[in-house]
């Protein structure tokens, strides 16, 4: 498939839409179709290198930017593909199987950076931090995260003080996705403490600016392609213009991120045991044993299937999710379900292909191990696994009129 044909295919599917002879799943059929190929032929023969090398994708971004992969919620006024919920996951889903290191990054860029922006800025900020971030040119980030406030989002010491021409942002985040690469980034500090997390705003800060400074990239067990750093700030000035939402908005403006950030690691949970269900069942139909192919016995078998049902299972709750959201942007209980069953389901059945190759699914000349290390983030990062069942409970409580006494 050619670049120019790549390119065509996903900007023109937002207008595919609106004829009736194209449905949703023909739409999703030529995403998916789309982005697979991007994957098998661009992804695959280097994401070993990449992982060991811990080497940012730039070349690949770029193309998926030209793709329309760094935009798909963006409206195309703006140059994104001017698609939805559903189709980000697919085509995540889809760069997964390839790298998941690459899909960590255009995960976040596009749930956590491009689509806030579209939703929740200004014209003149979608004017200036949009266009050149959804072509491939530039990356953007997300920085909510501290040491002392993971999982605990409202409890952030980052501030943000007020001054005659905007705000004065002091303050260490942690865990900063695409931190290394970005040109710009979405910053949540409190400008009033009294509000908890009503208090909270969020920033779009330009990379590089004054008091900002970007720690070492962190050494990660897995999704290695993709840069995880601290960002400390430093006395660093912002305008009020670049204040995104109203003051006092950031906290809903992160957690309405977070829902389509967790349905987009559902998606990365299901490429990634995708690939690993593909490892495991070609490396079983050509290995022997005893004279028969491993495919031959039952064991063997039967951890194949578990392995297939649990994917199809995550699958049906990612998409589910997706389109949850494109009827509602705050869809909490929907996305974090999604994300709990696919990443154990990855890691499940990442666990069980290393099981299948055996002593080749612990060393790196095979991708058994690769998918084992980046499965194990999708348990974590979003939320870990601990917070989302909380989250669920509440929300399947509140249902029964039910409130925490």
């Amino acid at each position: 498939m050619s670049k120019k044909i790549l390119k065509n295919s996903l900007h023109q599917l937002h207008s595919f839409r609106a004829y009736s002879k194209f449905t949703e799943d023909d739409v999703r059929s030529a995403l998916g179709s789309v982005c697979r190929k991007f994957a098998e032929s661009e992804l695959m023969p280097i994401a070993s290198k990449l992982d060991k090398e811990c080497q940012f994708p730039a070349s690949q971004i770029q193309k998926l930017g030209s793709l329309g992969a760094m935009g798909i919620l963006v409206p195309s006024d703006y140059g994104g593909a001017g698609l939805d919920t559903a189709a980000l996951s697919i085509a995540v889903q889809e760069i997964s199987r390839g790298c998941g290191g690459t899909s960590a990054i255009v995960n976040i860029h596009n749930a956590l950076y491009a689509d806030l922006i579209s939703r929740f800025g200004s014209n003149d900020q979608k004017e200036k931090y949009l266009p050149n971030f959804v072509n491939g040119t530039h990356i953007g980030g997300f920085a909510l995260s501290e040491s002392a406030s993971g999982s605990d989002a409202a409890g952030l010491q980052t501030t943000a003080t007020a001054t005659s021409c905007g705000f004065i942002l002091n303050g260490t985040k942690a865990w900063v996705t695409n931190a290394k690469e970005a040109k710009a980034i979405i910053v949540f500090a409190v400008t009033n403490p009294q509000k908890r997390h009503r208090g909270i705003s969020a920033f779009i800060v330009d990379i590089p600016s004054e008091g900002l400074v970007i720690g070492k990239n962190e050494d990660k067990l897995g999704i290695r392609a993709s840069s995880t750093c601290d960002i400390v700030l430093q006395d660093t000035p912002v305008t009020r213009d670049n204040l995104l939402g109203e003051e006092g908005q950031g906290f809903k403006i992160a957690m309405s991120g977070l829902d389509c950030a967790r349905i987009g690691i559902a998606a990365q949970a299901v490429g990634i045991a995708q690939a690993a269900l593909d490892c495991a069942t070609k490396y079983a139909y050509q290995r022997k044993a005893f004279g028969n192919p491993l495919l031959n016995f039952q064991a063997v078998q039967h951890r194949i299937a578990r392995m297939a049902t649990q994917l199809e299972a995550a699958k049906l709750m990612a998409l589910s999710a997706a389109k949850a959201r494109d009827c509602n942007p705050f869809c909490t209980k929907e996305a974090s379900m999604a994300k709990l069953m696919a990443s154990e389901a990855a890691t499940f059945v990442t666990h069980n292909c290393i099981q299948i190759l055996g002593g080749m699914g612990y060393v790196s000349d095979m991708p058994a191990e690769r998918h084992y290390r980046d499965a194990r983030i999708t348990e974590i990062y979003g939320g870990v696994s601990d917070i989302q069942l909380t989250v669920i409970a509440e929300h399947v409580v509140r249902n029964y009129g039910f409130s925490k006494k």
